[in-house]
C-alpha cells in the first residue's frame, strides 16, 4: 500500500504543479517545464504501481529495471541505433524525400504525370507495410539496405503528395505578377513557388520522420543481421527480457523524437517569414 499511496501523492502534485504553471503567465520556462513535469510523474506512477501491485517484470518492468538495463546494455543499444536509424531509417529517409521532391518538381513541369502518378502513389501508400517489408527483404537481401528500401517505399508518396501541393498553393494574382516581370517557369518556381510550399515541404518531411523509423524497425522483423533495433526487440520477447524490449523502445522514442525535432527547428529557420510561425518562440 505505501508504493500506491506515494503514487497517489506523486499524482497529485504532479497534477498540482501543472495547473499552477498552467495558469501563470507563458514563457520557454513553463512552456518546458509543463511537459517534463507530466513526464517525470508517469514515469514516477509508473514506478509506484509496478512496486505497489507487485506486476511481474515479464509483463512490465518498472523504469529503474529499464534504466539500470540500459546503463548497462548502451554498447549493444548504440550498434543496434546505428543499424536501424542512421544506416536504414536515414539513408532511406534521405533517399524517399530526395526522389519524392525531384518527382514533384516534374508532377509540377509535366500535369499529365500528376494524373498518372498520384492515384497510384494513393494506392501504394495504401499498402500494409507488413506486406511490404518481406517483399522487399527478400529482394534486397538482410542486411540494411532492404531496411532503406522499405522505409523509400514509406516516405515517398507523402513527401510526393505535400510537396506537389505546396507548388500549386500560389494564386493567380502572384503568378501574373511574375508573367509581368517576364520570369519563366524556372524562376518562377524559383524565386515564388518554392518559397510558398516550404512549409508543405516541411510538413511532409515531418511525417515522414515518424514513417522512417517505424519502417525500418518493422522490416527488421522480418530479417536482418544479429543487430539492429526490430532484431533486438523480437529476439528479446522470446528470451523474455522485457527490459531490453524497452531499453530498446527508449532509445527509438528518443532517436524519433531528436529526428522531428532536427526537421522543426530547420522549418523555423527556414520559413521564418510565414504566418504560421510568427507568435512562436
Amino acid at each position: 500500500m505505501g508504493w500506491l499511496i506515494a503514487g497517489l501523492a506523486i499524482w497529485a502534485l504532479g497534477w498540482a504543479l501543472n495547473t499552477y504553471l498552467a495558469a501563470g503567465p507563458k514563457t520557454r520556462v513553463t512552456r518546458l517545464a509543463v511537459p517534463v513535469i507530466f513526464g517525470v510523474t508517469v514515469i514516477l506512477i509508473w514506478e509506484c504501481v509496478v512496486r505497489g501491485l507487485e506486476i511481474a517484470p515479464v509483463l512490465l518492468p518498472p523504469p529503474s529495471m529499464i534504466a539500470t538495463r540500459f546503463a548497462a546494455s548502451t554498447h549493444i543499444l548504440w550498434q543496434d541505433f546505428v543499424q536501424t536509424a542512421i544506416k536504414g531509417a536515414l539513408t532511406g529517409y534521405i533517399l524517399g524525400c530526395g526522389a519524392a521532391f525531384l518527382t514533384a518538381i516534374a508532377v509540377d513541369r509535366f500535369p499529365f504525370l500528376q494524373r498518372g502518378l498520384l492515384p497510384v502513389g494513393n494506392f501504394v501508400a495504401a499498402l500494409p507495410i507488413i506486406g511490404m517489408a518481406p517483399i522487399l527483404v527478400m529482394w534486397f537481401g538482410f542486411d540494411w539496405q532492404s531496411k532503406a528500401a522499405v522505409v523509400v517505399v514509406m516516405v515517398f508518396f507523402p513527401m510526393l503528395v505535400n510537396t506537389v501541393q505546396g507548388l500549386q498553393d500560389t494564386d493567380a494574382m502572384q503568378r501574373d505578377l511574375m508573367r509581368t516581370y517576364a520570369a519563366g517557369y524556372w524562376k518562377t518556381l524559383l524565386k515564388l513557388r518554392l518559397p510558398a510550399a516550404m512549409p508543405f515541404i516541411f510538413n511532409g518531411l515531418k511525417i515522414a520522420t515518424t514513417l522512417a523509423l517505424i519502417g525500418a524497425i518493422v522490416a527488421e522483423f522480418f530479417g536482418s543481421p544479429i543487430q539492429g533495433m526490430g532484431f533486438r526487440i523480437s529476439t528479446s520477447v522470446g528470451q523474455l527480457a522485457m527490459d531490453l524490449v524497452w531499453a530498446e523502445i527508449v532509445v527509438a522514442a528518443l532517436a524519433g523524437s531528436g529526428f522531428y525535432g532536427a526537421v522543426a527547428l530547420a522549418e523555423k529557420a527556414m520559413t521564418f517569414w510565414h504566418p504560421s510561425q510568427r507568435g512562436r518562440t
